[in-house]
């Protein structure tokens, strides 16, 4: 029977029997009959199988005059199984369908989706592809999760709270009343983030009068230039709010940048970052720029001591103004600067001495071994700074307790008072009449920690910090201008800070202490076997002599 004698005779079948007895007599209910009661959106799937000899079992299969009426109820279950078949397109308007067909479809389309389809080709022969519905039965089904209840926010981006007018207001308010005239000026490492000029409101937000900065980042050599909206907006803040750039900022040089390094190609990276950075400041009118004097790469000392200080006068003669401060080390071997010596050979062989000073750093000078502690001890450390050095060289100090013990060569900042230093090294710093004018700057540590002395970290990942450390600091540390130390609050706050980290210190007593017994043990080791070597070599000419003095008798 041809489809167009089927199309013709089936609306006049139906009009004859639908109230009539069933007949013996049966018909093939045909795609095209389907496709009357199909909704067009669907067809194209069906005529698709149609062509491709795949129709379904339950279109192809025969019914009888009163079997008529349950048609439509098999078009629908015909038409729910070809979903599947459905262009992308009009899956997804689909999909916008109630729940109930939607999770019905969803499970079609699973159950299906390991099957393949037959596309005939030109040639005739058939092509198998794998069907793509990953992507939509992902959304299907978790859109029939949310209409079960169940929860589907595993895989959702939490969206963090954003903070409110009054939170960022009260955030913004200062920690510490700022003391204006003070004869020393003390601050803080400060954040730039965000622009140059947020510097000075965060100085102010720890109430200092003195700050670093890092200008750049410090974790990789290539940078976007400074903008001149930012640095507009700096030397605004500064004139608002009275802070002289010129002689109370130290900014600090990338940790990167080794000046000491003879491989050209290090060595030119290295200086190109560091005139960078001198130009900027330069743009900022501050005059003052502390970098780490660098590193010998197992090179001669004087020949490392040599490049560095044949890199500075380049530098000074391609800029203007600003000083470049060499910071002293805390660690031996390589490490450039940690003794007196390493800062007086360096700046003896710079041409323009108006351009070099030092910043003398406490934490970094007690590791070293220059005592700090009784006045005394700080009176003898500073008259062979000066005699080695020169205490005219003097342009900062960066105000750290240390974690480790004297000439420990272990770079650890404690907070003020609670390392081996003690508040009493502070005091003495602090009642020195040649700091008086210099920037002190605070690197002590203000992360959150709790009882067992773990980092906090907070909803981005990234270690909490207190801030109002360092106000609390600045505030302590001017206090001692003229304080006597024998007085009963001086005496009770040295005994609680010393008391706060007194576990610390003796931790890493004991690990220093380790460390060198485990030194000293190899030195006498490699003694020992240079000892035996030295005795076997003169047993071995003692007997080539006797050999020697036998064959001439």
């Amino acid at each position: 029977m041809s489809d167009t004698s089927e199309l013709s005779s089936a609306p006049s079948d139906i009009d004859d029997n639908v109230d009539s007895t069933p007949a013996t007599t049966t018909q093939e209910l045909t795609v095209q009959e389907v496709r009357i009661q199909t909704p067009k959106h669907r067809r194209r799937g069906i005529k698709r199988l149609a062509e491709e000899g795949t129709t379904p079992d339950k279109i192809a299969k025969r019914v009888t005059k009163a079997q008529v009426k349950h048609q439509e109820e098999a078009t629908e279950e015909a038409a729910e199984e070809i979903t599947q078949t459905i262009p992308k397109k009009r899956r997804k308007n689909q999909e916008g369908q109630d729940s109930s067909t939607t999770h019905v479809e969803a499970k079609v389309r699973l159950e299906k989706n390991e099957t393949e389809d037959v596309k005939p080709t030109t040639n005739g022969t058939s092509k198998k592809t794998k069907r793509q519905k990953t992507k939509v039965e992902t959304k299907v089904n978790i859109e029939g999760q949310e209409e079960h209840g169940n929860d589907t926010t595993g895989d959702k981006k939490v969206k963090r709270k954003r903070k409110t007018k009054e939170e960022k207001e009260a955030e913004a308010m200062p920690l510490a009343a700022r003391t204006l005239g003070h004869k020393m000026f003390i601050g803080a490492h400060v954040s730039s983030a965000g622009g140059v000029h947020n510097a000075i409101d965060n100085c102010l937000h720890i109430g200092g009068n003195a700050f670093a900065l890092f200008l750049k980042s410090q974790r990789k050599w290539a940078n976007p230039p400074l903008q001149d909206e930012h640095q507009t907006a700096f030397l605004s803040n500064c004139k608002i709010h009275q802070y002289d750039q010129a002689k109370h900022a130290l900014p600090h040089g990338s940790y990167l940048v080794n000046l000491a390094h003879t491989e050209p190609a290090r060595a030119t990276q290295a200086y190109d970052a560091f005139v960078d950075d001198l130009r900027r400041y330069e743009r900022l009118g501050i005059q003052l720029y502390n970098f780490h004097p660098g590193n010998t790469v197992s090179k001669p000392r004087e020949e490392a001591i040599a490049h560095l200080a044949g890199q500075l006068n380049k530098a000074h003669s391609e800029t203007r103004s600003v000083v470049t401060v060499l910071e002293n080390m805390a660690a031996g071997g390589n490490v450039l600067g940690s003794t007196f010596e390493d800062l007086r050979d360096i700046i003896a062989l710079t041409s323009d001495k108006s351009r070099v000073g030092v910043c003398l750093d406490t934490c970094h000078a007690f590791a070293a071994g220059y005592d700090l502690r009784s006045p005394a001890a700080f009176e003898a450390t500073m008259r062979q700074f000066d005699d080695i050095v020169g205490v005219r060289y003097l342009r900062a100090l960066h105000l750290n307790d240390s974690k480790a013990p004297l000439a420990s060569h272990r770079d650890l900042h404690a907070n003020i008072g609670t390392g081996f230093l003690g508040l009493r090294t502070f005091h003495n710093l602090l009642n020195e009449p040649r700091f008086h004018g210099l920037p002190m700057v605070l690197e002590t540590p203000i992360e959150v920690r709790d009882a067992d002395g773990t980092a906090l970290k907070d909803d981005k990942g990234k270690e909490r910090e207190d801030k109002g450390i360092w106000a609390a600091e600045i505030k302590m540390l001017e206090g001692l201008v003229g304080m006597d130390v024998e007085s009963a609050s001086f005496v009770e706050m040295e005994t609680r800070l010393a008391r706060k980290g007194e576990s610390e210190r003796r931790r890493l007593q004991e690990q220093v202490e380790r460390r060198d017994e485990e030194r000293e043990r190899k030195r006498k080791g490699k003694e020992g076997r240079g000892n035996a070597k030295a005795r076997g070599k003169q047993k071995d000419m003692a007997e080539t002599d006797s050999e020697e003095l036998s064959s001439d008798g």
